[in-house]
């Protein structure tokens, strides 16, 4: 079967002034570690991710399972309670399809969710922020649909942005852009420029659609990280997804990225204006 075409762009993004990003950084054998334990089975994925989030420091109240209705397996949910009620969504699905055992799609953005949280909670946030491993995104974004229904109006008003994660580690972190929120664009190009890691865009309009698509309507800005490119989409739904499929350095430079663009994003977004 012909591949879809991806639309490659090759242009770099505008870069503003670099500023100084501090984080707490997690050693790259503790986010190879879990990477490694992607479970064939999605609801001990599931369990294991709770597992992650706690072995992070995430316990207690601040984590609960959502029961998504017409699905086997809920929602993780685990917030960082911040200064403001103002939240920031971190998302990835937990879920993959028979083939392989889905350490890319998506275990290595589920996975991620365990090291950011660490990364975060090291120091004092403005914003809340809440990632969220979302159910049977294979089946129609079920877990991220109901997640988006669910919302009331006052809750939809206090969420600045929404980062979606979704098949890292195939190639350096790249941007959907067409997809993208204009400003959380700008702002990965400028993270990037402060850090030096790479940062590529690469459309996957024809490819699929991403949990970030189920809050669509909502005026609620989003961003979706990958890592697909032409070259890299045929591991995808495979009997190639697998942990051999990673290039890690590759993943670990995303997981130093995202980290630094969630600093940022806390930092400079401001929830009474629109543009960052």
């Amino acid at each position: 079967m012909k591949l879809p075409i991806l639309t490659v762009s090759a242009a770099a993004l505008s870069l503003l002034t670099a500023q100084t990003v501090v984080f707490h950084v997690v050693p790259k054998e503790t986010v190879l570690a879990r990477l490694h334990q992607a479970a064939h089975g999605n609801q001990e994925r599931e369990s294991t991710l709770k597992k992650l989030f706690e072995e992070a420091g995430c316990t207690g109240q601040w984590v609960e399972e959502q029961p998504v209705k017409h699905a086997k397996v809920p929602n993780l949910i685990c917030t960082l309670p911040g200064q403001m009620d103002s939240r920031i969504l971190v998302t990835a699905h937990t879920d993959h399809v028979q083939e392989g055992d889905g350490t890319v799609d998506n275990w290595s953005g589920a996975s991620m969710l365990a090291d950011l949280y660490e990364s975060l909670r090291a120091a004092p946030r403005r914003h809340t922020f809440v990632f969220i491993g979302f159910a049977e995104e294979e089946e129609g974004l079920t877990g991220s649909r109901f997640y988006a229904k669910q919302l009331t109006p006052e809750q939809r008003a206090r969420i600045g942005a929404l980062v979606n994660m979704d098949s890292l580690g195939l190639s350096p972190t790249a941007l959907w852009l067409s997809h993208a929120d204009p400003g959380l664009a700008k702002m990965a190009g400028r993270v990037a420029g402060a850090t030096k890691l790479p940062l590529q865009v690469v459309n996957v309009d024809s490819v699929g659609q991403s949990d970030a698509e189920a809050f669509a309507g909502l005026h609620i800005r989003s961003i979706t990280f990958h890592s697909v490119t032409q070259q890299t989409l045929e591991v995808l739904h495979s009997n190639r997804d697998t942990f051999h499929a990673i290039h890690v350095d590759d993943y670990y430079d995303s997981y130093s990225f995202l980290t630094a663009y969630l600093v940022c994003i806390d930092r400079e977004l401001d929830p009474e204006k629109s543009p960052l």
